[in-house]
């Protein structure tokens, strides 16, 4: 597979554009666009976990504090439990993502774009008590504060990469039409153009859907104030009866 391409250097400045997005080619050629997640979502997302395992781990002692030492040991290693594998087991079970990076819409994957697995997992991981060294996560600030894709070392050191998590585009619904069949014979533009214009036209000021429909009621050999109705006829018999 063919090494990811990572941002420009600053010393290509003059030829692209400043941009933080990380492309990737797969194996059939096809480039991914993906978008780093800065230190400031990142954060926010830890804190959210951390918040999540601070109240897990508060209410397991309350309930094991029954149990007297062996409810004391029983916790002790429930939290250690907890604090390593929290996050590998999101992370892998749950595509990349914990509650906090769900909440942030962020997720982890390797640096070739595919998901993260459990090594990488735990690599990044194990390696965030070097990220908090000397304290605060002071390491990992600055590595995610110099590295052009906001990686700390965990992530150097296990080829992952956290990104915003990209939601599917939803298309837009068609106006409600009996589907018909065009007059005439219709290019992939005109395909393109009538479907746009009714998926569009929800946006548009009645006066300007009016103007613009009125410019094909020739033809389509119906009267202007028609003109409307029968291009949404002919975008739903386009996208088929089972068009949304």
């Amino acid at each position: 597979m063919p090494a990811p391409r990572a941002p420009s250097h600053p010393a290509d400045a003059t030829a692209q554009p400043l941009d933080t997005r990380y492309q990737v080619e797969t194996p059939e050629g096809i480039d991914l666009v993906l978008r780093p997640a800065g230190l400031l979502p990142r954060a926010l997302a830890y804190t959210i976990d951390l918040a999540i395992r601070g109240a897990v781990m508060l209410l397991l002692f309350v309930a094991l504090a029954l149990l007297g030492q062996f409810g004391f040991g029983l916790g002790l290693i429930l939290m250690f439990l907890l604090n390593w594998w929290y996050m590998v087991l999101f992370e892998v079970l749950n595509q990349g993502r914990s509650p906090g990076k769900q909440v942030m819409g962020l997720r982890v994957i390797h640096d070739d774009g595919t998901p993260i697995g459990w090594s990488a997992s735990l690599v990044r991981n194990l390696l965030r008590f070097v990220d908090l060294l000397p304290f605060a996560y002071t390491l990992g600030i600055l590595s995610c504060l110099m590295h052009p894709s906001f990686k700390r070392l965990g992530d150097i050191a296990a080829g992952s990469l956290v990104v915003y998590r990209d939601e599917k585009a939803q298309r837009p619904e068609l106006p409600e039409a009996e589907p018909e069949r065009a007059p005439f014979p219709l290019s992939l533009a005109d395909q393109r153009a009538l479907l746009g214009f009714a998926e569009r036209q929800a946006s548009l000021s009645q006066a300007r859907r009016t103007e613009l429909a009125a410019i094909l009621a020739e033809p389509l050999a119906v009267p202007p104030e028609q003109a409307q109705a029968r291009i949404n006829g002919i975008a739903r018999g386009l996208l088929g009866s089972n068009a949304p």
